[in-house]
Order: C-alpha cells, then structure tokens, then sequence
C-alpha cells in the first residue's frame, strides 16, 4: 500500500511539475506577443493625387461617380414580383412518378425475364404439339383454344 501511494505522490509531482513549465512557456509567448504589438505601425494613407510624371497621368483614372445600386436592386425586385412565365418550363417542375427509379433499374432485368417466359412458353407449346400425331388436330386445337378465349373474354 505505501508504494501505490509514494508512486501516485511522484505521479502528481511530476504533472505539476509540467502544469509549471507549460504555464511558464504561455507567460513568454504573452510577453512577446505584448512587445510586438508595442511597435508603433506605420498607418496606410491613401491619396488622390496628380501624378508628376507624364506616362503616369496617362494612366491615371478620370474621377466618375458610383453607380445607382438602388437601379440595380429595383429592377431585381420587380422581375422577381412579375415573374415571366414563358421562361418556366413546366416539365422541369413536373413531379416525377414516385417509382420511376425504380422501373428505370429494373427495366433491363424484366426485358430479359419477358425474353425467357417467350421462349419457354414456345417450347411447352412445341413439346405438347410433337406429343399429338397430327398436324391437323394440333392446329384445331389451337383454333379451340383461340375460340374458348372469345367466349370467355365475350362473357
């Protein structure tokens, strides 16, 4: 038990020990930072003046008035106000159907699947049609199942 508390004294020296120089370091960049702000800055004046030499008055600027950003702004203002409705494009704003991703994603698979039932149904529909002996009675057949459809869809 003494060795646990002798090693956490010597823990807490050693961080106060270190607090102190940290302090002390902080204290010095203050006292630099104070000294350089005591240095007097030479202030920037600005001036309009003539230039004395002639390429330089060639060059110099002629004095004009600001511009009216009250123009500007109303302007800005009344075309926000009377907004020209020829220039919106409607089918921008129309809203889209809430799955249109999802048909656009899933397009390529379903043309692939629509392929697939084609064929498979072609090969049920060959296979029963070797299976009968006749040609004739197998395009009766179909003739029949084209007319139970009718019937069917008339009812």
């Amino acid at each position: 038990m003494a060795d646990a508390a002798s090693s956490l004294e010597k823990r807490a020296l050693e961080r106060k020990e270190k607090l102190k120089a940290l302090k002390a370091k902080k204290a010095e960049k203050n006292e630099e930072a104070e000294k350089g702000a005591e240095k007097p800055q030479k202030a920037l004046k600005f001036r309009s003046y003539m230039p004395i030499d002639d390429t330089l008055k060639e060059k110099k600027l002629p004095k004009t008035k600001p511009e009216s950003v009250e123009e500007q702004v109303s302007d800005q203002l009344e075309t926000a106000k009377n907004p020209n409705l020829e220039d919106v494009n409607l089918t921008n704003l129309a809203p889209r159907k809430i799955d249109w991703d999802l048909k656009r994603d899933i397009s390529k698979k379903l043309d692939k699947l629509e392929r697939r039932t084609q064929k498979a149904i072609l090969e049920l529909l060959r296979d029963k049609y070797k299976q009968e002996d006749n040609l004739a009675e197998a395009v009766e057949s179909v003739g029949n199942t084209e007319e139970d459809l009718k019937t069917t869809d008339s009812n």
